[in-house]
């Protein structure tokens, strides 16, 4: 079991990753990536029941993981490399032509982790639903876990999914919401303004918790509380509240830096504030 101080020396050194990645292609979303560091850390470090040496495409016997929403690829790459799903050298290919990290995940390559494309907003929790049914119908008793952006709540798709999962009583899958505010366009209260997303999913029939995601120890707290709410004839959401950009000041809280590289003086910058721990690639 690691400690919270072991989880946020690997947090730092993924948040240096996400940094010289995005940077090294000038291309890429660096805003949502460092705002999910701390969940990600957690979830593959300690939380999820999935080992690279077992990891199949099929997801027979452990927990499995999806990203919908796909373009903070950068921060699930360097996590699955330090977590030893493939190898850390490999980042330094992200957004490279023929590289299997692509700027949004996808199957197409075979890199251990991935099992959808995941650049359609609004299709992950249609794709976890399926999986969770696939799992009750195979009488597994691991989990889903996916996580969503909440400009991606602006998506129909999500909703229909929402209304099945509670009707149908998925009590496997819990579902992630990066709630920071911030999307491409700006706000996301001044794009499209979710409501009261606590009722909502009250309504459709999911329990609802809520956690400061970019606090290592309340990441394990909450992550931890909806895994014992499972098999309770419920789907589990957890709205996650974080800052876009966590971690480099010149980020935080700015939608601007949704997808938008760092210039190699702003680099730098970032690095400056980035306890390397684990050694870069």
């Amino acid at each position: 079991m690691a400690t919270i101080a072991e989880l946020e020396n690997i947090a730092s050194q993924v948040r240096r990753d996400i940094v010289r990645m995005v940077n090294g292609c000038s291309s890429g979303h660096p805003g949502g990536s460092l705002g999910c560091t701390d969940l990600m850390t957690a979830l593959y470090f300690e939380v999820l029941d999935s080992k690279p040496e077992n990891f199949t495409m099929e997801g027979k016997g452990e927990d499995m993981f999806f990203l919908s929403n796909g373009h903070i690829s950068p921060v699930w790459y360097s996590v699955l490399s330090r977590r030893g799903f493939f190898p850390v050298s490999s980042l330094s290919t992200f957004r490279s032509l023929g590289s299997p990290l692509q700027g949004h995940p996808t199957p197409k390559y075979k890199l251990p982790g991935i099992r959808v494309a995941s650049g359609s907003l609004g299709q992950g929790l249609s794709v976890g639903i399926g999986a969770a049914l696939a799992k009750k119908m195979n009488g597994c008793g691991h989990l889903i876990y996916t996580l969503h952006g909440d400009g991606e709540l602006q998506e129909g798709q999500i909703w229909e999914g929402a209304m099945f999962a509670g009707g149908n009583k998925l009590d496997n899958l819990i579902s992630i919401i990066d709630y920071n505010n911030a999307q491409i366009d700006g706000t996301v209260d001044n794009v499209l303004g979710l409501g009261n997303l606590k009722d909502k999913f009250l309504a459709f029939g999911w329990e609802v918790l809520e956690m400061q995601g970019n606090d290592m120890k309340d990441c394990l707290r909450g992550l931890n509380e909806a895994k014992g709410l499972t098999k309770k004839g419920k789907p589990v959401v957890i709205l996650m509240h974080t800052l876009m950009g966590f971690g480099v000041d010149f980020m935080q809280g700015l939608n601007t830096w949704h997808g938008a590289a760092p210039n190699d003086e702003q680099r730098d910058n970032a690095l400056s504030q980035l306890k390397e721990t684990l050694g870069d690639y």
